[in-house]
């Protein structure tokens, strides 16, 4: 029998999961074993009586910082297997997007340590080689809330987590742009009726109709996501 995916998480509140993981789809695939998590106590790892794990900043400044031997101990502790991606949820790591999700998801599940005050002794970085996610260009008081959001991104993934294989393939950044607008009963609300070419039966059209407006939005509200998808439509057109 295959292993499900895992999620394992390094933090100083494992309390905190799983949290939102552990309702809706990625709960119901949780409670059915599609895949699996579990939440780590940095602080088991300490050596001292009062489970320290972090120290003042060398060079002076404010806050703590989340100590190198300590957080080393913990990840060597939890990686079982030396081939799972290493992820450290901090601001200043590379950004977050759908194709690294899917590259995620389609392994056998990343180790996740979550940030906490100041940071993280550089030195454990380099040695144990962690790869620096951000999901935003804004801070957190901690990496757990930033390490739900990637393991729920990866879990509706797996195979049977969602509903129907093509919703993924239909929603924003599967093909570089943003989702096209979605409309559903009543027909017409506050006097704003649903886009009629939507209820024409012709499928073609409609499929026109949401490629363009996906288009028209990824231009107007993500300009940088825009200039990635036409330069890769240039290349597929040059082939």
């Amino acid at each position: 029998m295959t292993s499900p995916w895992r999620a394992t998480v390094l933090t100083l509140f494992p309390e905190m999961f799983p949290g939102p993981l552990g309702v809706s789809l990625a709960g119901k695939a949780l409670a059915s074993g599609v895949w699996a998590l579990e939440a780590r106590d940095i602080r088991d790892s300490a050596t001292d009586r009062h489970r320290s794990v972090d120290d003042t900043p060398a060079g002076g400044g404010p806050g703590m910082v989340l100590r190198a031997d300590v957080l080393a101990a913990a990840i060597d502790a939890a990686a079982a297997a030396p081939d799972r991606p290493h992820l450290l949820m901090s601001p200043r790591g590379r950004p977050l997007t759908q194709s690294r999700v899917r590259e995620l998801a389609a392994g056998s599940g990343p180790l996740v340590i979550c940030g906490r005050f100041e940071g993280v002794d550089q030195r454990v970085i380099e040695a144990r080689q962690l790869e620096e996610v951000s999901i935003g260009d804004y801070v957190l008081s901690g990496g757990e809330i930033a390490a739900m959001a990637l393991i729920d991104a990866c879990v509706r993934l797996l195979p049977g987590v969602m509903g129907r294989a093509e919703s993924a393939s239909e929603e924003s950044f599967a093909e570089s742009l943003l989702e096209y607008p979605q409309y559903t009963r009543p027909q017409t609300f506050e006097g704003r009726p649903i886009p009629e070419i939507l209820t024409s039966g012709d499928h073609a059209k409609v499929a026109a109709w949401r490629k363009a407006e996906a288009e028209a939005l990824t231009r107007a509200r993500r300009p940088d996501l825009w200039r990635a998808f036409e330069k890769a439509s240039k290349s597929t057109t040059k082939e």
